[in-house]
């Protein structure tokens, strides 16, 4: 059960209206705290893709590009599999185990902090004087300072310096047909890049795996920014 706070004894009007005022402040930040804490921050990825992707590719096999140190790093493979996921939607099959696919797949990511500045509006508290006045009866009120009834004021902008993620997804597919052997020309390469608050690099990777495929294979060197819902994971905008 919420409680109020125990109603202070006022010696005149003055003193209730500025209690009254203070309660509403309380209650209007309670509010906006609670609407902040439920809308959480979408996550965003900025593409660039360029290609040179071939008709003849459907049905065509797919295999990894795994440096030896991952042979066995299970953050990998699932990594992996959203990437499977999507290739398998263009129509992609993956090749036998220990085969090579006319595709490889090259996955690389990467995350780190780097520091930015932004700028920010700047707001100020701003009292007023309300005068001493007399009532009907002749009792005198004394003046006294007030919250403006019109809330804070915007008095200018200041740069700020925040710690942001940078988290990048690069991808390559490299076509082996028609190529020297061993020597297979890549055909399709993307980056995704998320920035913004600390996030795990594993829960931004299936976000910037459907980012650098939506589309796909895209126009060439199209600087894209796709938004998603954190809670659903719902593409909300393009």
């Amino acid at each position: 059960m919420t409680c109020l706070p125990n109603l202070p004894v006022f010696l005149n009007a003055a003193g209730l209206l500025a209690w009254l005022s203070r309660l509403a402040r309380l209650v209007l930040a309670a509010l906006v705290v609670s609407l902040v804490a439920a809308c959480a921050s979408p996550i965003t990825a900025k593409v660039t893709s360029f290609n040179q992707w071939p008709a003849d590719t459907a049905g065509a096999t797919f295999s990894y590009i795994r440096p030896a140190d991952s042979l066995n790093d299970l953050e990998q493979q699932a990594y992996e599999g959203y990437v499977q996921a999507a290739l398998e939607k263009i129509g992609l099959k993956h090749a036998g185990q220990g085969q090579v696919g006319r595709f490889q797949v090259d996955i690389v990511t990467s995350s780190n902090t780097r520091n930015r500045k932004f700028r920010e509006a700047v707001y100020q508290d701003n009292y007023v004087y309300l005068p001493p006045y007399r009532d009907a009866a002749g009792n005198v009120f004394p003046g006294y300072w007030a919250p403006d009834r019109f809330g804070s004021r915007y008095v200018g902008d200041r740069e700020v310096t925040r710690e942001v993620q940078v988290s990048n997804l690069k991808l390559r597919l490299l076509d082996a047909k028609g190529y020297s052997p061993g020597k297979p020309r890549a055909v399709f390469e993307s980056r995704a890049v998320y920035e913004g608050d600390n996030e795990d690099l594993a829960d931004l990777v299936p976000y910037l795996v459907r980012a650098v495929f939506d589309g796909f294979p895209g126009q060439n060197g199209r600087v894209r920014t796709l938004r998603f819902d954190s809670k659903t994971g719902a593409m909300t905008g393009k």
